[in-house]
């Protein structure tokens, strides 16, 4: 997880071709190692619902001390909504709770990811 190009790279890979909305969450351990990769909710070709309690509960069966979120857009267009500023906002604030720490949301378009974390979005 030390390179964030090859890591936009990867999730590019697989999830670029997804005709529906996934949102995932890539689990860290303190030093930012990768504990799991979980994809947690399936929607539409234009959303999917989140539910932070389910997050929040993943979390803390794994350990994790940081999280990065990360969710396609079926669409192709990589630029976060304001709907995907809204939900990582909530999950930010939902996480710190219990001392996990959100270090980037990714969204996966069909050609480039965005990283919201290189955008100033965090």
């Amino acid at each position: 997880m030390a390179n964030p190009n090859d890591v936009k790279e990867h999730l590019l890979t697989l999830y670029r071709h997804y005709e529906h909305e996934v949102f995932a969450i890539l689990l860290l351990d303190n030093t930012h190692r990768l504990i799991g990769l979980h994809e947690l909710f399936r929607g539409t070709i234009n959303s999917a619902v989140v539910h932070p309690r389910e997050v929040v509960k993943l979390a803390l069966q794994h350990n994790a001390a940081a999280a990065s979120l990360l969710h396609n857009h079926p669409s192709g267009n990589p630029e976060p909504s304001q709907d995907d500023i809204n939900i990582t906002k909530l999950l930010k604030d939902t996480l710190e709770l219990i001392s996990v720490r959100v270090v980037d949301h990714i969204v996966v378009g069909a050609e480039s990811c965005t990283s919201m974390a290189q955008q100033g979005m965090l």
